[in-house]
Parts: structure tokens; C-alpha cells; sequence
């Protein structure tokens, strides 16, 4: 089996969605980083490496087995082991992941570009090994888990902040008040006023998350800010986003 060793891990806890598991460039100096001091690699195929990445189930058996015991963390000066931890790649993309015990990849980070290049020069002529997923089933997306695609292009604060505004969509839709849905749809669109007014709720609410779930604006960043006002939680996610933020330093 083939090991990396000294792995620089970013974790992203209870992500699903691979775009939420940050590339090395996103990382921050507030961030947790956390050395492997020892993972097995696994060159894979594509189908099971989507899986993992973009999905929160049960990891195959035959590939649990596979690592069982053979990662250990650094802590302290100290090694300890883990039970299912590994860095997977499907010849293009990487991931590194940990099961935190369970069967699912609780934990995911990407990798710091020297360690990528390594991955990829240690799998080099080798073949991925094709794994069986039981019971699967594509996965659907839904508001507060968007489709890739709209998220492509976007920062780690544009993620961030646009998944605030669909948080605060859905709270909206359930709401589900004609007057605040006709009242926020006309702060985005002040020109479409007069047949505003005339929109059932359901019509205002799917033109407003049509015209918001596409893209990212500075119109889009200061709706977002409107409509989370007075909410102290999501208040808080916003200033934490404006926050300064610069990449840690690390020799790649």
C-alpha cells in the first residue's frame, strides 16, 4: 500500500458538498490545521471518489478494510492512531478524509499543492481499483444544499454568504407571507414594482430565488445583508465573512 507521511489536513467537518472542502489558497490562519502523520493512498475510480466527496454516506466495507488502523494524527508530540483515514484520488482530484470512527467521511481537506504533486507521481503508472457503493442513489440537491454549478467561480466568503441567503430564502418560502415575499422581491427588483404586485406568493418567491440562486454580485452581497438584519446568528456568520483574512504561509 502506498503512504504519504507529514500530511498537512485542513478539516472540514459534516461537509457534503465537495465545494465547501477548501483548496490550500482558501485556507485560513484561524483555520485548524492538523498533521497526518501517516495516511494510506488509494488511487480509486471516479464514481466512488464523487461519492465521498459530495456525499455524507456509508463508505464501502471492502475500503474500510483497506485502512483500517493504518493512519495515525500527530498530536503533541504524540502518534495516535485512527481508524479510517485515508487520501483518495481518482488520478485528477484529491481528497483526504476521516471517519472520525463511523463509516462516513465526517472530516474532508484537500491537500497543499506539493503533496498533491506527490500523490500524483506516487500513482503514476498504477491502475485505480473500482469499488462497489450498495444502495446508491444519485444524490439530490436541494436550497440549502445548491446543485456544483452555482457555486462555481466563487470564493470561500462567496460560498459562505451565499448559502446565508439561502437560508434565509428558505425561512421566507416557509414563512410564507405574500406582503414579505412582495416586500424583499421588490427590494431586488425595484423596477419590477407594479407587477410585483400582482404575483401570488409563489410566484415572487420563484422569481426571487431564480434571480438570487444564479451567480454572485455586490447587489446580490447587499441583499444578503438586508435580509439577515436583525438576526444575530446569521449577523454574526456575515461579520465573520468581513473579517481580514490571509493564507497560512506554508512552503507548497
Amino acid at each position: 500500500m502506498l503512504y504519504l507521511h507529514d500530511v498537512w489536513v485542513n478539516w472540514f467537518e459534516g461537509e457534503e458538498n465537495g465545494y465547501n472542502v477548501c483548496p490550500f489558497h482558501e485556507w485560513r490562519k484561524s483555520d485548524g490545521i492538523e498533521i497526518l502523520d501517516q495516511a494510506p493512498i488509494l488511487f480509486i475510480d471516479d464514481k466512488t471518489f464523487q461519492y465521498i466527496e459530495n456525499d455524507l454516506q456509508d463508505i464501502p466495507q471492502s475500503m474500510l478494510d483497506q485502512i483500517y488502523q493504518r493512519a495515525y494524527i500527530r498530536k503533541n508530540q504524540e502518534r495516535q492512531q485512527l481508524d479510517y483515514a485515508c487520501v483518495i484520488t481518482n488520478g485528477s482530484s484529491i481528497l483526504a478524509f476521516d471517519t472520525m470512527g463511523y463509516h462516513i467521511p465526517i472530516r474532508k481537506s484537500r491537500l497543499i499543492p506539493r503533496q498533491e504533486r506527490l500523490v500524483f507521481d506516487l500513482i503514476e503508472g498504477r491502475t485505480a481499483k473500482t469499488y462497489s457503493i450498495a444502495d446508491h442513489t444519485d444524490k439530490e440537491f436541494h436550497i440549502l444544499s445548491l446543485p456544483p454549478e452555482y457555486m462555481v467561480g466563487l470564493t470561500r466568503r462567496e460560498r459562505q454568504l451565499k448559502q446565508l441567503l439561502m437560508i434565509a430564502l428558505d425561512q421566507l418560502e416557509v414563512a410564507h407571507c405574500l406582503e414579505e415575499v412582495r416586500y424583499w422581491l421588490t427590494e431586488w427588483a425595484p423596477e419590477q414594482y407594479h407587477s410585483i404586485k400582482r404575483m401570488t406568493f409563489n410566484e415572487a418567491w420563484e422569481k426571487l430565488y431564480n434571480d438570487l440562486v444564479t451567480g454572485w454580485s455586490t447587489k446580490h452581497e447587499v441583499f444578503c445583508k438586508q435580509i439577515i438584519k436583525g438576526q444575530a446568528f446569521y449577523e454574526d456568520i456575515w461579520e465573520r465573512e468581513h473579517q481580514p483574512y490571509s493564507t497560512k504561509s506554508l512552503r507548497s
